[in-house]
This record gives structure tokens, C-alpha cells and sequence, in this order.
């Protein structure tokens, strides 16, 4: 599956806008590297984030990074074709003659589903077994997200805390003019990290996660109707029509004029 650089090319472009923002006003890009002001915002940002949660939270936005920054979703619509092939089969020779089709589809919840049915399992206990993982994976997908939406909505003011903490040094300088300019500017720093990295890495990385997981989510019930259509020996065309009814607008076959 090709990878979805949106993340990539969002955050990256983000930070090179205001690193070109920062030399057209006149600024150096290295007067904004400042190690105290980075330390602060990112080393306590995300501790206090981890100190919101368990340990175990903070192991699954880990891994939810490589997915954040490359992963993708196959369209729902993809899973559309395969369903009804197999609902034609079904229809025709029976569940049965539904185990070498299995083997040769790529979708793990719909090869699940389809091997439930093929087994001859209640289609109301298939159902409730498919919509369990379901559920399993909307509660997994929201706190993966919610995890660096709480790390944006801390960053600002940690950010704060740190320009706070420049000024008390600045006062304690007063008797040194000629160093005040510089000391202010370094107190303001922590302040653009803490707004830059809320807004430009933590809140879009958690609105990712969340689509991420809501189109995963929507393929997931296209397979549980599309599984129960096959159980229930429905019409091939009807369940054509039923799924494709439910993908996106954007997803859906043109219309002929």
C-alpha cells in the first residue's frame, strides 16, 4: 500500500514557513535553537502528558508515530468488489465454496468475517464478535490520538512557563544593560516552541491519528453489512447497492448523466 506522506509534507512545510518567516524579518534561523527553551518544552511536555495516562499509553503513541507520520488506509471502496464476488459465490454454490476465495483476499477482518460465516456461526454471534473488534479498535485509534492532543494542549503553556522563567532571569540581570536585549529574546523563545510545537506537531499528528482510525473504522462496517449480506444469501446487486450507499460521497461510482 502506497504510503500517505500528508503528515510529512504538512509538518515539514510547516517549520521550513517559519524558519523562512524568521530570515525575512531579519532573524537567524539558529537564534531559535536554543537548547534550555527545547529541553523545557518537549522534555516536560511530554512527561506531563505520559504523567495524563499509563505507561502503556505512552508505549502506544510511540508506535502510532510511524503510523501517524507514514501510514495509510485502503479506500473502503476497494473491500466493495470483493464482498460482492463473494456474495455472487455464496449465492451460487454456497458458504462453503466460499474457502478458496478466502485464501486469496488481503483483508484480515473481512477473511475473519467471511471464515465466521463459512463455519456456519450465527450471523447475530458474527456480528457481535466483528463488532467488538470494531469497538476494540475506535477505543485503541482515540486514545493514540488523544495522547498528543493532550501533549498540544500542555506545550503552550509549558512554553510560557519557560518565558516566565527567562524574564525572573532577566530582572536578575538589570544591572548589565547591554545583555537585556539578548536575554529577553532567548525568555520569548520557550514561548514560540511552546505555541510552534502544539500547532505545528501535536495537534496535527492527534487529528491524523483520529482519521487515520475513522477510516478504518468505516472500512470495518462495510465489512461487518457486507459479511451479514453474505450469511443472509442476499442479492449480489443489492449488496452492491447496500455498500456502495455507504462509502463517502467521494468514493462512490460517478453517476451517468
Amino acid at each position: 500500500m502506497k504510503k500517505d506522506l500528508a503528515a510529512i509534507i504538512g509538518i515539514g512545510g510547516g517549520f521550513v514557513v517559519v524558519v523562512l518567516a524568521n530570515v525575512l524579518e531579519g532573524g537567524h534561523p539558529t537564534s531559535l535553537l536554543l537548547l534550555p527553551a527545547l529541553l523545557l518544552v518537549f522534555g516536560t511536555t511530554i512527561l506531563i502528558t505520559i504523567a495524563g495516562g499509563t505507561m502503556a499509553d505512552a508505549k502506544t503513541a510511540v508506535t502510532s508515530l510511524k503510523r501517524a507520520f507514514a501510514g495509510s488506509v485502503a479506500p473502503a471502496s476497494e473491500v466493495v468488489p470483493s464482498i460482492v464476488a463473494l456474495a455472487e459465490r455464496a449465492r451460487r454454490e454456497g458458504l462453503l465454496s466460499l474457502e478458496e476465495m478466502v485464501r486469496e483476499l488481503d483483508d484480515e477482518f473481512l477473511v475473519k468475517g467471511v471464515t465466521f460465516a463459512i463455519d456456519g456461526t450465527d450471523p447475530d454471534e458474527v456480528r457481535d464478535i466483528l463488532e467488538a473488534e470494531l469497538f476494540a479498535k475506535k477505543r485503541a485509534d482515540k486514545q493514540a490520538a488523544k495522547f498528543f492532543a493532550d501533549a498540544g494542549a500542555y506545550a503552550p503553556t509549558i512554553g510560557i512557563i519557560g518565558t516566565v522563567m527567562g524574564l525572573v532571569h532577566v530582572l536578575e540581570n538589570l544591572s548589565a544593560p547591554e545583555e537585556l536585549g539578548h536575554l529577553i529574546a532567548a525568555a520569548f523563545v520557550a514561548t514560540l516552541w511552546g505555541v510552534t510545537s502544539a500547532n505545528v506537531i501535536f495537534l496535527p499528528l492527534g487529528n491524523r491519528l483520529k482519521r487515520l482510525g475513522e477510516l478504518e473504522a468505516m472500512r470495518m462496517e462495510l465489512v461487518i453489512e457486507g459479511v451479514a449480506a453474505i450469511q443472509s444469501g442476499a442479492n449480489p446487486r443489492v449488496v452492491a447497492q447496500k455498500l456502495t450507499s455507504l462509502l463517502p460521497v467521494s468514493q462512490q461510482p460517478a453517476k451517468a448523466a
